[in-house]
């Protein structure tokens, strides 16, 4: 494998020219003066006239389908130029003797969904969704494998936000580096840094999902469908007059207002609902790993759905979703274009998608704090060494069984 001069440049901003501003998240300040070393380019490929490509949205990440797209990387790129890419990996990225910014090899990105209202603090949010994407070096298979909120973790030193190093929910990671003006580039740093501290793993990109901007994205793909495994009320929202609302503004209104609940079963869901569904925890029976199984199941929803419906094959189509998404994620391709990542994972499909529980699915603690078991560290042991698929084979109750 050619050794990469750099991974990335240490400063904010992007190799690939200035950032582009998203109106979903809060703009970060850009630090003056120059990027570090430039990464080495790899051997220019041929751009095949007619590329395939699919969208696993809500994880961000664009990877390929059997469905053709009318266009080049050109289209691609135009498609894509919407979403603002930033370092969110800063020290967690791959190092040159872990491939660098090559995509031959296996590919681990790190995907954070945070819950962003318009009255939130950029310094005061905690990534509640926390998400490792791989994909082995065959390049013909993606893995979802979500870190439970609660489990408890070292959040090493984080200088730039003054953080000294403590012990806390691993959660609470994004706060620790999105304080004192760190911003969610910060946040995203220093759960990165955490996360490869415990796992070991270190990333090939990142992106931070606005859970809020996913309504948009589904409601372009027109419904997606969800198989609701138990009765949820939704904690949320209730319908005034058959409308769906937040619980606040029903309120206001003074009328009589009727729990939302999503029943067991199997029905296409609006972009409002399936946003909603994905965002309950309290009220289900395994609390936060139901909610992390139905976060992928909504992230698999949406791949499918494109990949269906004939949105990969119209570029209009396309163009509105992927419109749509650069409201919704903020990207980090470590200096990688992103139609170099969709035209690397041409095999991967939305069927391909496969879901993974840790901790069997189920809380697991100490007594006095939640942590991950002996079978979860294995998982991300088999991460590391690219040998999840083995782990997976011998181990095949990790597997989700959500549709």
């Amino acid at each position: 494998m050619p050794v990469q001069t750099s991974r990335r440049p240490p400063a904010a901003e992007s190799p690939r020219g200035p950032v582009r501003a998203s109106t979903s998240i809060p703009k970060q300040p850009v630090k003056g003066g120059k990027s570090g070393k430039s990464a080495k380019k790899r051997s220019r490929r041929k751009d095949p006239l007619w590329a395939r490509i699919t969208l696993i949205l809500g994880a961000v990440l664009m990877v390929t389908s059997g469905a053709a797209v009318v266009g080049s990387k050109v289209l691609i790129d135009q498609a894509t130029g919407n979403i603002a890419q930033r370092n969110l990996l800063g020290d967690a990225g791959k190092s040159d003797a872990e491939g660098g910014n090559s995509l031959d090899g296996p590919i681990d990105m790190l995907l954070l969904g945070v819950d962003a209202r318009e009255k939130s603090s950029p310094d005061d949010i905690r990534a509640d969704s926390i998400i490792v994407l791989h994909i082995p070096a065959t390049h013909d298979q993606a893995y979802l494998i979500s870190i439970p909120r609660d489990t408890e973790a070292h959040i090493p030193a984080f200088k730039k936000t003054g953080w000294e190093g403590g012990t806390d929910k691993i959660n609470a990671a994004f706060q620790v580096g999105a304080r004192n003006g760190g911003g969610w580039e910060g946040g995203a740093q220093s759960m990165a840094q955490t996360i490869k501290k415990m796992t070991g793993i270190s990333f090939d990109g990142a992106a931070i999902i606005n859970f809020g901007g996913f309504k948009r994205v589904i409601d372009t793909l027109g419904s997606v469908r969800i198989c609701v495994k138990q009765d949820v009320e939704s904690m949320h929202m209730s319908y005034v007059d058959g409308k769906p609302m937040w619980n606040a503004d029903a309120k206001k209104t003074g009328k009589q207002r009727t729990p939302v609940v999503h029943k067991k079963g199997c029905r296409e869901m609006e972009g409002w609902a399936a946003l909603d569904y994905s965002r309950q925890r309290k009220s289900l029976k395994n609390g936060d790993y139901d909610r992390q199984q139905n976060q992928q199941q909504l992230i698999k929803a949406m791949a499918k759905k494109a990949t269906q419906d004939g949105t990969l094959t119209n570029p209009l189509k396309m163009n509105k979703v992927m419109d749509a998404a650069g409201e919704a994620f903020t990207l980090d391709t470590g200096g990688v274009p992103v139609a170099d990542f969709v035209f690397t994972m041409r095999g991967v499909t939305g069927n391909d998608l496969v879901m993974l529980k840790t901790n069997g699915g189920t809380f697991h603690s100490d007594g006095t704090r939640e942590t991950l078991s002996s079978q979860t560290l294995d998982m991300f042991r088999a991460v590391k060494q690219d040998k999840l698929a083995e782990f997976v084979f011998a181990n095949p109750e990790v597997v989700s069984s959500r549709e």
